[in-house]
């Protein structure tokens, strides 16, 4: 399966309305859409080719999915935890990079994901802090 049959599916997943990537990819992609994905990873492989393809996904979206507002713009965020706050200062991966934040509820280390999302376009954004 190629990177870009694997960012179609991740696409096509957001603009369905399954709960989770699972049930979409082995109840939809599998049996439905046989014919447009031949070469069908499993679902343990298609988890793991996703995360090699996310910087694609994520450069392709701020490139060729940007879109004019028309006047009805969703805006979201979400904290994205490398680790347990109180793992903060044993956490190796993502020093330098991820901070410590008080999101809505919790206090997390990690990022933050901000999506914007115009009618026909979708923005994707991190940042190292949560608040």
């Amino acid at each position: 399966m190629s990177d870009s049959e694997i960012m179609t599916i991740l696409v096509l997943f957001h603009t369905h309305r399954f709960r989770d990537l699972k049930s979409f990819y082995l109840g939809y992609i599998c049996q439905h859409m046989r014919g447009d994905f031949p070469h069908r990873l499993s679902y343990n492989r298609f988890v793991e080719r996703q995360a090699q393809v996310a910087l694609h996904l994520l450069l392709f979206l701020q490139t060729c999915a940007l879109g004019k507002c028309s006047g009805i713009s969703i805006i979201d965020s979400t904290p994205l935890a490398s680790c347990h706050i109180k793992r903060e200062r044993q956490h190796k991966t993502m020093r330098g990079w991820a901070a410590k934040g008080k999101c809505t509820m919790v206090w997390s280390y990690g990022f933050k994901l901000n999506l914007v999302i115009i009618t026909g376009a979708i923005s994707v954004r991190t940042s190292s802090r949560c608040s």
